[in-house]
């Protein structure tokens, strides 16, 4: 298990786990010539990227690419290799996968197809143009949190903006293909199924743009259900700002929403798409493709949708244009595996788009989400932007970490100086924070990213009773499955801090074998 770059020889040597896979496991997979055309980081695109084609040749010259060139996804042997990608390289040292093309209900269809393509803890650095570390994936991702962490000081705690460019439609790579009415197929892309019990195929990695008079423009990313050549269903969830703006429509007695999604988009359009990095809070909307530009450091450029007024990242690999009805009954929608590694629920009743227009680059690259498989973008900007705020309430804060595959989970360390200091950190995260709800605070001395250092901090310096804190009723996340009514949660602090005499604990507390060796023979 590793988390450094991968080399040709390694990506290859590990055939039978990913890319020949056994007989025993998915038979006749087709990926047996699977490779990767690795050259040198020094020779390929450079961050800021403009396309996610760029991006993904980056990845590609990391070592961090692995071509396959068929799957059956009617056998769900793309949702197979994530799988087993997870379990040969570790969740955060997976390459991306590009499938050159795949069976899709017993036909062939072209992609690529890709995906896994912000898993590795190593893109945090590749995505802000930050020193990869190889072999050390929680180096290249602090590289980036550092980095990001300047930006927020510089700018009081919010990231720079710098506002998007529009640019003619000759010069739009999404417009050299235009379909309008009976030409819309989009079935015929490689938009899959990802779980055997999900409802169908579905579009979720767009970025839906709507807009609302009072809350400005918005993008954010909606699994959308492929139910035929020019219909999808739209499933904003009722806490996120699309859902919002179209409820408000609604209610003003619109009968239409006009939407625009963007698809293969920039490697930071995408995580600001299904992130809160943008400042919603504040007195006047917020232009999320501005922010996109202060992440790139230069302006995103923008082309004017074709039936309606949303500028749309010019150079994404497709925009999928459309109207939702909003005085009609919804279509049934789901079920779908969602971030917390489980089937969500079906619904009855759900938004859904009537398609008007798709333009797309010559030969589109389509990006497939695997939820609750995988880290789905890069977090560095979120746990930066949280930490931030969180020192401000926790002035003995030395790192925040809520790592993807453990859900619900955070864990931050503190340089404790006074009793109580452990339970109070924990409390401040627990009510703050919905997804967070096992809270873990350890010392200074323990690497939040290492879950063996974690453990052991909970086994060796954590005592149930006095140092832990239960809540019965706090705000969570609407996809943890444990809750008995969506949307509460309770949740637990676990002071896994040294804990102090005046807390119950020894005045003596011993240091560990490895802290004496290093005092003691430091060569």
């Amino acid at each position: 298990m590793t988390d450094a770059p991968l080399s040709r020889r390694e990506i290859l040597a590990a055939g039978s786990t990913l890319a020949v896979l056994s007989a025993a496991s998915l038979a006749g997979c087709a990926a047996t010539g699977a490779t990767t055309r690795s050259g040198r980081p020094a020779d390929a695109p450079q961050a800021p990227f403009d396309t996610l084609r760029d991006y993904v040749a980056a990845l590609d010259a990391h070592g961090l690419l692995l071509r396959i060139p068929e799957v059956d996804q009617d056998a769900f042997q793309a949702t197979g290799l994530v799988f087993r990608a997870n379990d040969r390289f570790s969740y955060f040292g997976v390459p991306a996968l590009w499938f050159d093309r795949v069976k899709i209900d017993g036909q062939w269809v072209d992609g690529p197809l890709v995906g896994l393509l912000q898993g590795n803890l190593h893109t945090d650095a590749i995505v802000f143009g930050q020193p990869v570390v190889p072999g050390n994936g929680p180096a290249s991702y602090r590289n980036a949190k550092a980095y990001l962490a300047d930006l927020l000081k510089k700018n009081n705690g919010s990231y720079p903006q710098i506002p998007p460019v529009e640019i003619t439609r000759d010069r739009a790579l999404c417009k050299q293909v235009v379909l309008t009415g009976d030409d819309i197929d989009l079935t015929r892309y490689a938009f899959i199924q990802t779980n055997p019990t999900d409802a169908g195929r579905y579009v979720n990695t767009g970025s839906v743009f709507t807009n609302d008079p009072e809350m400005g423009g918005n993008f954010g990313t909606y699994r959308c259900q492929l139910k035929g050549p020019r219909l999808l269903g739209l499933n904003p969830e009722p806490n996120q700002t699309g859902w919002k703006m179209l409820m408000a429509a609604r209610k003003r007695g619109e009968k239409v929403a006009k939407v625009s999604i963007a698809l293969g988009q920039d490697p930071v359009v995408w995580f600001i798409s299904g992130t809160r990095v943008a400042n919603r809070f504040g007195d006047k909307p917020v232009d999320e493709l501005a922010i996109a530009g202060g992440f790139r450091g230069k302006p995103v450029e923008v082309v004017k949708s074709e039936t309606n007024d949303f500028l749309v990242p010019a150079h994404a690999e497709m925009i999928i244009e459309g109207e939702v009805p909003l005085q009609e009954k919804g279509l049934p929608e789901g079920p779908f595996g969602e971030m917390f590694g489980y089937m969500g629920p079906a619904k009855e009743e759900n938004f859904f788009l009537n398609v008007t227009a798709v333009t797309h680059r010559r030969d589109p690259w389509i990006m497939n989400a695997f939820t609750g498989m995988q880290r789905g973008m890069v977090t560095s900007p979120q746990d930066a932007l949280y930490d931030f705020f969180l020192r401000r309430a926790v002035p003995g804060l030395v790192e925040i970490y809520q790592p993807q595959d453990l859900m619900g989970v955070a864990i931050i360390a503190i340089d404790k100086k006074s009793p109580g200091e452990g339970l109070k950190a924990g409390r401040i995260v627990a009510e703050r924070n919905p997804i967070a709800k096992v809270i873990i605070v350890v010392d200074k001395d323990v690497d939040v990213m290492d879950r063996t250092q974690v453990l052991f901090a909970v086994g060796s310096r954590w005592q149930p009773l006095p140092a832990s804190e239960l809540f019965k009723d706090l705000t969570g996340i609407i996809t943890d499955p444990s809750q008995p009514v969506q949307g509460r949660t309770s949740k637990i602090v676990i002071d896994a801090t040294i804990q102090l005499p005046e807390e119950g604990g020894r005045a003596d507390f011993p240091a560990t074998n490895r802290a004496l060796l290093e005092q003691g023979a430091p060569e």
